[in-house]
């Protein structure tokens, strides 16, 4: 019996100490993984947007998504915040105070408060490795010019990237919408941003054809800002103008029937007034600035190759970006092309989606798929 019991208690200290050893080395695995994750640099996608900043860390997803507004002391030049906490302050800082959106129309207006923009953001997320920089792909509009993609490559290279890749918009908004560009077959986007809004025909994994006006989000926000002053004589900012466009905006008619009371100050009197305005008014004051995106998305299906033309009534028209989040602009879009038009799953997202698939795929794409 003894020396059964002397048996049982040898094997169960051989298995404790077995099992101590197992689970050290797990550990040790688990601190040498994690040390090489703080040496090397992280690959990241940004969707570097008039009105959103969105970046895409591989591997972790969608880590960062703020508005592209920096507030900065003019009298000393020094940064006070950045994103939704510069957004805030816009039209409420004292005069030695500016709220900057540093990007205008899809592109760089002001280079170095971009690059503080940038630095800050990629210092926040702590993507740059002991050892490495981070590879950066960043997203441009299809028509921009060639010093235009230079100031944003070099933006991006002075804010921290190793080696910065563009590609064009739309192209990565549709894959992350989802949409199989790498086939031979025709697939339309339509991607409304801030400042810009591309419009492209993929095929096997190219634009075929392409359109970029500058007419988008922050432009319907001036018209609506615009309409208030000429009809009401009521001055009211642009922050008001992006809540009535979200809350009682549409672009297609008597589908929408809200109201909505906005404060502003009289130009009149100067004195702070209340009006109530509703979902029709804001129709027709969008009408014009809506007619050139339906009519830059007729001029490109007008170049498409019939072939790519009649995929293209099979698989229908996907809406991304902010703008096609917009009350009514798919049925708006669907009655005028006479083509179904659907709104993408989470289509302020698409872009950085896209950017993700890229990035985990970099190594097999062929390099002419990269700026």
């Amino acid at each position: 019996m003894g020396k059964i019991l002397k048996l049982i208690i040898h094997i169960s200290s051989f298995v404790i100490k077995y099992y101590i050893r197992t689970k050290e080395r797990v550990f040790k695995r688990k601190i040498l993984k994690e040390e090489k994750a703080v040496m090397l640099a992280k690959d990241i996608g940004i969707d570097l947007g008039t009105a959103n900043v969105l970046i895409h860390v591989r591997g972790k997803g969608i880590v960062l998504n703020e508005p592209s507004v920096v507030a900065i002391d003019k009298n000393i030049g020094k940064v006070l915040a950045v994103g939704e906490e510069a957004r805030q302050m816009v039209g409420r800082t004292p005069s030695n105070i500016i709220a900057i959106r540093p990007l205008k129309d899809g592109v760089i207006a002001d280079f170095d408060v971009t690059e503080a923009m940038l630095k800050y953001f990629m210092d926040k997320l702590n993507v740059k490795g002991v050892l490495s920089k981070p590879r950066i792909l960043i997203c441009c509009p299809t028509d921009i010019t060639l010093v235009e993609k230079k100031a944003i490559r070099e933006a991006a290279e002075k804010s921290g990237g190793k080696k910065v890749y563009l590609e064009e918009e739309p192209k990565v908004a549709a894959l992350g919408a989802g949409m199989e560009i790498f086939q031979p077959s025709g697939n339309m986007v339509v991607d409304i941003g801030g400042g810009t809004t591309d419009v492209a025909v993929l095929s096997m994994g190219d634009i075929v054809t392409s359109a970029s006006i500058k007419m988008a989000g922050d432009k319907f926000d001036q018209e609506i800002l615009n309409y208030i002053k000429r009809r009401y004589k009521l001055l009211i900012g642009e922050r008001t103008a992006e809540e009535i466009k979200i809350n009682i905006g549409t672009v297609f008619n008597q589908y929408r029937q809200e109201e909505m009371d906005i404060r502003g100050r009289d130009m009149v009197s100067g004195l702070p007034r209340v009006i109530t305005i509703k979902s029709e008014e804001i129709e027709g004051a969008l009408r014009e600035s809506v007619s050139v995106i339906v009519q830059a998305s007729k001029s490109v299906l007008e170049q498409t190759p019939p072939e790519l033309s009649a995929d293209i009534i099979d698989r229908g028209i996907i809406l991304t970006g902010g703008g096609a989040l917009l009350h009514g602009m798919d049925q708006l879009l669907a009655e005028e092309l006479k083509v179904p038009v659907f709104v993408a799953e989470n289509p302020m997202d698409c872009v950085a989606i896209g950017t993700g698939i890229m990035l985990e795929n970099m190594d097999k794409l062929p390099r002419r798929q990269f700026s």
